[in-house]
């Protein structure tokens, strides 16, 4: 059996992975917050895991995936604030919406996405746990984490203790006994969303959701806990405070989790993603421009732990690298693919802490092997593993290698020529870049622009 390693955030370096029951792994990852659509950031934490979670299924007999949906949270009370709509119909809406655009990205839906609101009762009694054992109090209606009460507290990201005041950007409230103490349950006002307690009607902290969720559905300890890297802290450090205090085991933070899995940020272009600057990618607009596995291959480029700069040019290449791929599978229709032969080295690249450039690479090599039932067997597999290759080789090259000559191309060639007599080069540049992420140049000849497959 092929041996996976994976890079322990906990541990800071690169560990064989040993699960807790290997009849069982369970893995954990945090999930969207549901009050607008998803950007390009939450698509890689879905990319990777969904990957991981894959992985793991390819090597032992049974594998739970959760995934949460958090569906009370402040910036969705803001929404429903904005908007007027229901918090209901915002959570149904883009919890649909974040579901159907991972699906195009070729993320299967986990096996349980637990919703926080379905977990209520579990948060209070985790924070219940919490008080009688001297972790947590009562003040002015909040209940509140000591975090004092745990030495443990920043082991996971390594911050000092003036680190993680600052890190956490943490409201010195009067009720706090400590500045780092944070928020398990605060009140709600009487248009807001919130439940019975024994410190009256609120509602809970973001950090404790996780804690009760995934307890709940995968119990304690369970495999693999996963995230951006941004939740690092203060977040997944305030899951294991809450987590390993409220079941007694403040000296083993592997009570929790044995395993924690961080996947690196997402920049575009060199700059950080920011509204702002009107980078912020959302999936659902990319996909109306670009296949779902053109952006998958692009997610997975890098390596999961590093940043990923996005660019027009990634995707311009995922989408080369794709065409090369189908191309040799149609090459192969009349051929049947071997049975039992898988892609070992792609395999064995993946399990190497998820090496996605090393297994792109070499099935890559693979592609300099003859045509054959043993090579139409291993691009199968390498496509099974990584989620991609899985539309008729046919079909990808009628959409994406011959010479467009739709209206939709022929409208984009007539808007260029217009912007050039215009002298508005920059839009003459964007029409240009966005036919080259597609894979197509743009010649120009006597008889106007043409349309020419890179």
């Amino acid at each position: 059996m092929t041996q996976l390693t994976i890079f322990n955030s906990l541990k800071r370096k690169k560990e064989q992975f040993v699960p807790v029951n290997s009849e069982h792994v369970r893995l954990y990852a945090c999930g969207p917050t549901v009050y607008n659509y998803a950007h390009i950031g939450n698509a890689r934490m879905a990319v990777v895991f969904d990957l991981l979670a894959n992985i793991l299924k390819t090597l032992y007999p049974q594998v739970t995936y959760a995934s949460n949906i958090t569906d009370v949270d402040d910036k969705i009370i803001k929404a429903h604030k904005e908007t007027g709509e229901p918090i209901s119909a915002i959570t149904e809406k883009y919890t649909r919406i974040y579901n159907e655009d991972m699906a195009a990205l070729g993320c299967s839906k986990p096996d349980i996405q637990p919703r926080a609101t379905e977990t209520i009762s579990e948060m209070i009694k985790i924070i219940e746990q919490l008080i009688e054992r001297g972790h947590a109090y009562a003040a002015d209606g909040h209940a509140l984490f000591n975090v004092p009460s745990f030495d443990q507290y920043g082991g996971l990201s390594g911050r000092s203790r003036d680190e993680q005041i600052a890190g956490a950007r943490i409201e010195v409230a009067s009720y706090k006994k400590d500045p780092a103490d944070f928020v398990l349950w605060k009140p709600s006002k009487d248009d807001e969303p919130g439940w019975d307690s024994p410190w009256g009607r609120g509602r809970p902290g973001w950090h404790i959701e996780c804690s009760a969720m995934s307890e709940k559905h995968l119990g304690l300890p369970f495999d693999i806990h996963g995230g951006g890297a941004d939740l690092k802290f203060p977040h997944h450090e305030n899951e294991i405070a809450q987590s390993c205090c409220a079941h007694g085991e403040e000296s083993d933070m592997e009570s929790y989790s044995k395993y924690w899995m961080h996947n690196g940020f997402v920049t575009v272009e060199g700059e950080k993603m920011s509204k702002s600057l009107g980078n912020f990618l959302l999936v659902n607009d990319l996909l109306e421009k670009y296949n779902g596995e053109v952006l998958r291959l692009t997610l997975l480029s890098a390596h999961y732990r590093q940043p990923l700069d996005w660019s027009e040019d990634k995707l311009h290449q995922s989408q080369k690298q794709l065409d090369r791929f189908y191309k040799r599978l149609e090459q192969m229709s009349d051929i049947e693919a071997e049975k039992d032969v898988q892609a070992d080295k792609v395999l064995a690249a993946l399990c190497d802490d998820l090496n996605t450039p090393l297994a792109l690479a070499e099935i890559n090599t693979l592609l300099k092997e003859e045509n054959s039932p043993t090579l139409k067997a291993k691009l199968n597999h390498a496509g099974k593993l990584l989620n991609i290759l899985q539309a008729d080789p046919s079909t990808w090259l009628d959409i994406y290698e011959k010479n467009m000559t739709t209206d939709e191309y022929e409208d984009l060639l007539q808007e260029r020529t217009q912007a050039k007599a215009d002298k508005n080069w920059s839009r003459a540049d964007e029409i240009r870049n966005e036919l080259a992420a597609k894979g197509f140049k743009i010649i120009d000849t006597p008889e106007g622009p043409k349309l020419e497959k890179t």
